[in-house]
């Protein structure tokens, strides 16, 4: 395609696909799945397709063989639809003994999962993808890398975004194709994906029919309790003022997992370090969209509306860095964590590396005493860690949203605004 944006995920997929013979590319509707997996597919078959569906689920059913011969790698989009194809695929792949033989897409995950009898194990990898990144929707410069941090390379970054295009790309979010729409029409992309969550999606993800109002106040106390560690009770008593009917916390998780099968809440685990002293850590997951738009969508805010109330926007702000921080890490075979322990000494991102390297990050949307804060919260933090029992941390980061540079501190700590990040 002449107009793709490139993914980092595009050389990811390169990778896994030399490594082993099927690649599982799963992650929210309308991400890029699809099209990414298109630029390296040589044959397609889109299980979804109206004129093909029956004929496609009644030979997954009694033949899917049928369905996977065609030229390799061979794209299977939304196999979800028909479980068995998944035993099918691993039986290829094992009589083939090939790499790079089939990529499977999926914005749920199987309603049957007992139509599974074998977890692929060897066969397949995993690979998620997420709406895309500043970086990837040419909006940050890309000139501070984050892999260079942990490698302790010279930084000189350069950000162009103001506080009033972070407050529209928090609410447009990353969804590609709004990328390059008229910004009015842009804003409206994420309202349809959240009506379509709420009317339709949240209950075809496992047959069961969920009430659209029941979705609706979810979705609006999560988004009021994002960036936090608030339990299911929380999320309960802030719904049932708006509930009619009685309503129990396991209908509350219920609701939450479903969301988490159609990938719009993706959570961030708790960061469990080595420390001098013996202060409790705190274990709780901390709540996040897959996106900052389905946060702005759910409240029925716009980009207005963040920069009249900028407790909201840190917050919102937060939840686009995380996105961002994922698929940036991941890159380098990196996955995000979260700090908080029980003197309330907190790090919004722990960057932690396969190789046991790791990076403390802080995020601010701006202000020299939210900066000044931040900084100091993660010297502290470092100085709690017990480096005889794990490596000092390769860098301490304020990342920000306003600033014209990335500049390093006398005390060590990078100042880098999200304008200017890349992997």
């Amino acid at each position: 395609m002449d107009n793709y944006k490139k993914r980092i995920a595009d050389e990811i997929l390169q990778k896994k696909l030399k490594s082993k013979g099927a690649i599982l590319i799963e992650g929210p509707k309308w991400c890029g799945k699809t099209t990414t997996a298109e630029q390296i597919s040589k044959s397609i078959l889109y299980m979804a397709n109206p004129e093909n569906k029956e004929q496609n689920l009644m030979l997954a059913d009694i033949n899917p063989s049928l369905l996977l011969s065609g030229d390799t790698p061979r794209l299977i989009d939304e196999w979800q639809l028909a479980p068995k194809l998944w035993d099918a695929v691993r039986f290829e792949v094992d009589h083939r003994k090939e790499e790079g033989q089939f990529i499977l897409t999926g914005s749920s995950v199987p309603v049957d999962k007992n139509l599974i009898t074998h977890t692929g194990t060897g066969r397949f990898s995993r690979l998620l993808m997420r709406p895309m990144t500043l970086y990837e929707s040419l909006e940050s410069t890309g000139t501070v890398s984050l892999s260079d941090l942990f490698e302790a390379k010279d930084m000189k970054g350069i950000n162009n975004l103001t506080l009033e295009d972070l407050a529209f790309v928090c609410c447009r979010g990353g969804w590609p194709r709004s990328i390059s729409m008229e910004k009015e029409i842009a804003l409206e992309q994420a309202f349809d994906y959240y009506d379509a969550i709420v009317n339709s999606d949240i209950s075809r993800v496992d047959g069961i029919n969920r009430e659209p109002v029941r979705v609706k106040n979810l979705m609006r106390s999560y988004s009021r309790n994002i960036a936090s560690q608030a339990s299911i009770e929380t999320l309960r008593n802030d719904m049932i003022h708006n509930d009619s009917c009685s309503l129990d916390t396991d209908t509350v998780f219920s609701y939450v997992n479903a969301l988490k099968k159609i990938f719009v809440i993706e959570e961030v685990p708790a960061w469990n370090p080595n420390l001098r002293s013996k202060t409790a850590i705190r274990t709780s997951d901390t709540r996040y969209f897959i996106d900052p738009s389905i946060a702005t969508a759910s409240l029925g805010i716009g980009p207005e509306d963040l920069i009249n109330d900028l407790n909201t926007f840190g917050l919102i702000f937060e939840n686009l860095c995380i996105r961002d921080l994922r698929v940036y890490a991941e890159s380098i075979n990196g996955s995000v964590y979260h700090y908080k322990d029980a003197s309330s000494l907190e790090c919004d991102a722990v960057i932690h590396l396969r190789n046991g390297s790791y990076g403390l990050i802080e995020i601010k949307l701006g202000g020299d005493k939210l900066i000044e804060e931040g900084a100091n919260n993660l010297i502290k933090l470092k100085n709690k860690i017990d480096i005889t029992k794990m490596k000092s941390p390769s860098f301490l980061m304020v990342l920000t949203g306003t600033g014209p540079y990335a500049y390093k501190r006398s005390d060590d700590v990078y100042i880098v605004p999200i304008g200017s990040l890349k992997n």
